[in-house]
């Protein structure tokens, strides 16, 4: 059993999550004594704000220095991932707070010595191999981590949190949740260090992030720009500066991404899926698909449900 999520025994051996504590908490006039966990902990603020105090790591402060005293003023939308036996209190003054919280370890799976299969290997290690971001966290242990959440955390944590009280500690789904949690969470570490990108980077991330989130709506240059709080003119300059491409490009090359997803995985209409893209004109998105694909759309579906047909064709056992 391991206490901390840092450290690079996540890839190397199986280990899969152990939950302590979770529950939901309303606080006020509240001032917690200094204490530390055996586990590492997730404080979710869900509204208010509250301050969190951390001491050294001999858990001491020398007489009247505070300066070794690390404080956190934790605001809504915001959360604390404190890492084991690092001692903190919480102080909640006049005005309440609301938050959600996690305590979770590690414990190693029990893995027969002469079992190499693929399915002794647990979803965090297949994870930590397969994701960078979340690779990097864990190899860089922080005694404590404050980031802000566009709700992304909060719902799969919420989600995780509701598993474990209508099911098991030890359920499948909590485990799933769990990976995701510490995906999501690894991802805006990764966003929270590269805030010292230059402005013009930060706006072309922004904006592929709303194109990414709204294709399927018929949106223009405006919009895009509109929505990361830049001109439109200069937007398209930084925007091909750092891509090579232009606004435009970028998000008629990912509706067609989606177009040939959509066409070749689904039995969605063709006539329809121009809809689905956010391409209002079903002429204009016959134009743009032949562009991409160099195929019609009808073209391209025929050509994924032959290939479909013979792979299966070839996985049949002769009679």
């Amino acid at each position: 059993m391991i206490s901390s999520v840092y450290g690079s025994q996540l890839a190397d051996s199986g280990y899969r999550p152990q939950f302590y504590a979770y529950y939901y908490k309303q606080w006020q006039h509240y001032e917690m004594d200094y204490h530390q966990h055996h586990s590492t902990e997730i404080m979710y603020m869900i509204a208010g704000t509250c301050r969190i105090e951390l001491l050294p790591a001999d858990g001491e402060l020398k007489a009247q220095d505070t300066t070794q005293l690390e404080v956190v003023e934790l605001q809504r939308g915001q959360f604390i991932v404190i890492d084991a036996d690092v001692p903190h209190r919480l102080i909640v003054g006049e005005q309440p707070c609301r938050m959600l919280n996690l305590e979770f370890g590690l414990r190693l799976q029990a893995i027969q010595p002469s079992s190499q299969s693929s399915s002794d290997t647990t979803i965090l290690q297949q994870l930590v191999r397969q994701e960078e971001e979340l690779a990097t966290w864990i190899s860089q242990p922080q005694r404590h981590s404050v980031l802000s959440d566009p709700e992304e955390v909060y719902y799969t944590l919420k989600a995780l949190v509701l598993e474990l009280d209508q099911r098991s500690m030890t359920s499948m789904l909590s485990e799933l949740l769990f990976a995701q949690l510490l995906v999501r969470i690894a991802r805006l570490w990764r966003e929270h260090e590269q805030s010292r990108l230059s402005q013009g980077e930060r706006y072309v991330r922004q904006s592929i992030e709303f194109m990414r989130q709204n294709y399927d709506r018929s949106i223009r240059m405006e919009q895009i720009a509109a929505a990361v709080n830049v001109h439109p003119g200069y937007l398209h300059r930084v925007f091909r500066k750092h891509t090579g491409t232009t606004p435009t490009d970028y998000l008629n090359t990912l509706r067609m991404e989606k177009a040939t997803m959509l066409l070749g995985s689904t039995d969605i209409p063709i006539a329809e899926i121009a809809d689905y893209v956010g391409v209002s004109s079903r002429q204009y998105f016959h134009l743009l698909f032949k562009k991409h694909t160099g195929q019609t759309p009808a073209d391209y579906r025929t050509h994924m449900e032959r290939t479909r047909w013979n792979t299966v064709s070839q996985e049949q056992p002769e009679v």
